[in-house]
């Protein structure tokens, strides 16, 4: 528990908290919560940098506000001591799992083609999932949302320029931040993956789009940014449940759909050979736009899935808020997990976004999650849901028994803070009794002190 000492001072008629004393107070980077209603005490929750309290008088109801900062107060009782991610006011080891879709490239819009259905028509077995990774200990899950276009998720005109989404696309978006609600975990939303890069081709009876051409064409890439990304952001934006999205994962390892080598001191790419590639700088332009523009309508963290330590400076400039890596037994054989997370001299929290569930190198899943923690890193999220074995789960719940508190990011209820005001035009200070909730903190005068 962090006890914290609040001045106030006035916008707009409204008294606005800043947070000061020690502990964690940082709030995740980006659009932060805007104050509704009259002004007032506010509530600190999830979400970016704090917004600015809604006009009204001092005695009214606060509107909500992002964690820390100016417009709310941030409380972190178990922040994560060794590494994590800070998202509004709690700092957690990102602690998970990747669904990462029950239905490729179908979970979000459907493929109608194939009778498959997207979240939302398929809400029972996407509820029970969910639930079951979040009764096994997960509670952030990565899941991935157009790894292709063979799904009815995007529309295309006749020269494969997005005009855009389709299917059930948005119910799907809507649903499933619903169901995150209910089961109480955290979606971190792969938009893109290198299968993407794929040449324009029929897939089993469907026309699919490359990608390619859209991200060196900047005409079409807009039409990309406009009508793809931006809807989907705001999608999320307009949900009650909005704040479940804690994080957009750009594009799942870009590493194999590229060329060349960066200037940040990797070495070169390897792209698949059956991928249309394109230059890093191509792709370093394409994620910046996709960043910039998932930013511009969320306040959710933004990341790339890294394809493996070998490339962990590529994306170093593209303005994430935590890296983030993938590994397995051919990566692990010259980055080892042993290795601390400071070793890849980066200058953000580092996730660990990819790795079996199985463990590494022979080295069980239970010892390779401990040195992760261990090491300074600031999450975990094995490989996959759909493919994992019971006896596997067990090993995802068992760390997170070992830590409950410092591996979920809903805020730990019923702990008491007490902070001092200063109201206005009075010399003395109210007293506020405060307590977390999974909503923020929320605080009632107690009463005056001189």
């Amino acid at each position: 528990m962090v006890r914290r000492a609040l001045t106030g001072r006035i916008i707009g008629g409204a008294l606005v908290l800043a947070a000061c004393g020690s502990g964690d107070s940082s709030s995740g980077p980006g659009t932060g919560g805007t104050g509704g209603g009259s002004g007032g005490t506010t509530t600190g929750g999830a979400g970016g940098a704090a917004g600015a309290i809604g006009s009204g008088s001092a005695s009214g109801a606060g509107g909500a506000s992002g964690g820390g900062g100016v417009g709310g107060v941030c409380v972190d009782s178990c922040p994560a001591p060794n590494g994590g991610v800070t998202w509004g006011c709690t700092k957690r080891f990102m602690y998970g799992i990747n669904y990462a879709w029950k239905d490729f490239a179908g979970d979000f819009g459907g493929i109608s083609a194939w009778g498959i259905q997207g979240v939302s028509g398929q809400a029972s077995a996407h509820a029970a999932a969910l639930a079951d990774m979040r009764g096994h200990g997960v509670s952030v899950v990565r899941w991935w949302m157009f790894p292709d276009f063979r799904g009815d998720g995007v529309d295309f005109d006749a020269s494969e320029i997005p005009t855009g989404l389709g299917g059930t696309a948005l119910a799907d978006i809507q649903k499933a931040l619903e169901l995150a609600e209910q089961a109480d975990v955290y979606l971190m939303l792969t938009v893109f993956s290198f299968d993407n890069f794929g040449p324009s081709e029929n897939v089993a009876g469907i026309w699919t789009p490359g990608i390619t051409p859209m991200v060196k064409d900047a005409t079409k890439r807009k039409a990309l940014m406009e009508k793809v990304v931006r809807p989907v952001a705001k999608a999320v934006a307009a949900s009650p449940h909005a704040k479940r999205v804690i994080a957009w994962d750009v594009i799942n390892e870009p590493e194999w759909a590229m060329t060349g080598s960066d200037p940040y001191g990797d070495p070169a790419f390897e792209a698949n050979a059956d991928l249309a590639p394109v230059s890093f700088t191509e792709m370093e332009t394409f994620i910046k736009e996709v960043t910039a523009t998932l930013r511009s309508e969320s306040g959710a963290l933004v990341t790339v899935g890294g394809a493996a330590a070998k490339w962990a400076r590529a994306w170093t400039k593209v303005g994430v808020d935590f890296y983030q890596l993938h590994s397995y037994d051919w990566v692990d054989k010259w980055w080892p997990h042993t290795n601390a997370a400071s070793s890849y001299g980066l200058d953000k929290p580092l996730v660990m976004g990819e790795f079996p569930p199985t463990g590494l190198s022979g080295v069980p899943y239970s010892s390779v999650v401990q040195a992760f923690w261990d090491k300074g890193y600031a999450g975990a999220l094995s490989w996959q849901y759909d493919e994992i074995k019971p006896a596997e789960l067990d090993g995802i719940q068992a760390f997170a028994t070992a830590h409950p508190c410092e591996t979920h990011f809903t805020p730990k209820t019923n702990a008491s803070i007490e902070i001092a005001v200063s109201q206005r035009g009075r010399r003395s200070k109210s007293v506020r009794r405060c307590r977390t909730t999974a909503g923020g903190v929320s605080c009632t005068r107690a009463g005056l002190e001189p």
